[in-house]
């Protein structure tokens, strides 16, 4: 599997932002649709935001809508989620992943099994 690499996590006020970053040494991650997931104990992961494969159209998930952006940097090979008015809800491990076949990032859900290989996750905690 390729290596994936989601970096930036730390503790954050509440109101407060933060920029995530998802990097990977092995391949190029514009040929790829790039979806950030979170995960807090006890429950299943769930997709935050992604930024699709071909055209770069991108979704939010719930809440994420109007505070998260998703973006790349095609010169550091880095997709970023920025994230802003962040709340005690958003504490969770981020993990980013890549499909890498597909345009699965289309306007729809984001699912799990859409997605080939996933990083380790870098934990963000919004606290006062």
């Amino acid at each position: 599997q390729v290596q994936l690499q989601a970096s930036g996590g730390g503790l954050v006020q509440p109101g407060g932002s933060l920029r995530l970053s998802c990097v990977d040494s092995e391949f190029t991650l514009d040929d790829y649709a790039v979806g950030w997931f979170r995960r807090v104990p006890g429950k299943e992961r769930e997709g935050v935001a992604c930024v699709n494969r071909n055209d770069d159209r991108t979704y939010y998930a719930g809440d994420a809508k109007g505070r998260f952006t998703i973006s790349r940097d095609s010169a550091k090979n880095t997709v970023y989620l920025q994230m802003n008015s962040l709340k005690p809800e958003d504490t969770a491990v981020y993990l980013c992943a890549v499909d890498r076949s597909r345009n699965v990032c289309n306007g729809g859900p984001m699912f799990l099994h859409d997605y080939d290989y996933w990083g380790k996750g870098t934990q963000l905690t919004v606290s006062s």
